[in-house]
């Protein structure tokens, strides 16, 4: 049977990408620099009729400068697969400054403070669910699809400035404001997370909200039509839940357009999902479904559910393969790979 084919090339790639590998950091008395990255090879077969290739890495370099013991200073440099397919030189490029006591000043290009304090679905795969899907690149919806509960206003074309507060009793909150791109006039997002994480049971809730004047072919989806419209306002909210080795989560989004011109790229998503650690072995159950074009009442909207399972299996503390399975745009698929982390 093809998926047993899979399992068996799963194994065989873990047993290849074995390594010894460090993650890559130099410190030379307050300066600091480290390399940080992931890459991903594997296969997926839609409709179980064809095997394709699927493939995704990072790098992050981050470099600090420690003025005192409550003050740093730094700079950050990440590249990754998503930025390249979309002909961007970085993910994100930006200095910072943080203070133990106050918080964090970002500016540069970055994703906003909503989706930084923002919560993901639960998933253990390799597919990257949480930002830009991989399957999605291989198995193209019949309409609009927002496939990505997080809240976002760009990250790589407008200039921003994040401000953070310090975590204080498990509460953080922040603002950014970006502008200086084509893709808008200026936008304005807001985040706050609250973790409370004594005892057996942790939690953690997010709120995220985003004001953006004037978009003009903003694109920042997957499966979206770039919008132009007036304005357009978000909002997102995650719940997180864990017990032991289980954790379930909870995620949503809203986009609402003002006068859109062209095809509807607004509606909303939510999600859920469920996983499961045991020693080396992780298992995750994740659900999203999507409305676009939902506010619009002169068009049928487009609806489209995804569904996925995923097993892996850590085969050292930088290596691991894994396995997924699961249905999107109505096409069932399977799919397995290997990861190395530094």
């Amino acid at each position: 049977m093809k998926f047993i084919k899979l399992f068996t090339m799963a194994t065989v790639l873990m047993a290849i990408g074995h390594s010894s590998a460090n993650a890559l950091q130099f410190d030379m008395g307050r300066f600091s620099v480290k390399l940080t990255g992931y890459a991903t090879g594997g296969i997926i077969e839609p409709d179980f009729q064809s095997t394709l290739f699927i493939g995704d890495w990072r790098v992050r370099g981050q470099m600090t400068y420690e003025a005192n013991a409550a003050l740093k200073i730094g700079a950050v440099y990440a590249m990754d697969q998503i930025a390249m397919d979309k002909g961007n030189a970085a993910r994100e490029v930006f200095t910072f400054l943080e203070s133990v006591q106050y918080g964090r000043l970002e500016f540069g290009f970055t994703d906003s403070i909503a989706r930084k304090l923002g919560i993901g679905l639960p998933d253990v795969g390799g597919l990257r669910i949480n930002d830009r899907p991989l399957f999605n690149e291989k198995i193209v919806p019949d309409g609009p699809v927002i496939a990505d509960t997080a809240l976002t206003s760009g990250r790589s074309k407008a200039l921003r400035l994040n401000a953070v507060a310090a975590p204080v009793n498990g509460v953080q909150y922040g603002v950014s404001v970006a502008g200086i791109t084509d893709d808008y006039d200026w936008a304005v997002d807001a985040g706050l997370k609250v973790r409370k994480s004594e005892g057996k049971i942790k939690t953690a809730y997010s709120v995220g909200v985003s004001f953006m004047d004037n978009p003009h072919d903003f694109d920042n989806e997957v499966y979206t039509p770039g919008v132009t419209a007036d304005w357009r306002a978000q909002m997102s909210v995650g719940f997180n839940l864990q017990y032991n080795s289980w954790i379930w989560g909870t995620t949503g989004r809203i986009i609402y357009d003002m006068d859109p011109i062209g095809t509807p790229s607004d509606g909303f998503v939510v999600g859920t999902g469920i996983s499961y650690d045991l020693l080396r072995y992780s298992v995750s159950l994740t659900y999203m479904f999507s409305d676009t074009g939902v506010w619009q009442r002169n068009i049928d909207d487009f609806a489209d559910h995804m569904a996925i399972a995923s097993f892996r299996y850590k085969y050292s503390e930088l290596v691991d393969g894994w396995i997924s399975g699961g249905i999107t745009s109505k096409t069932p698929f399977v799919s397995a790979g290997l990861r190395i982390t530094f």
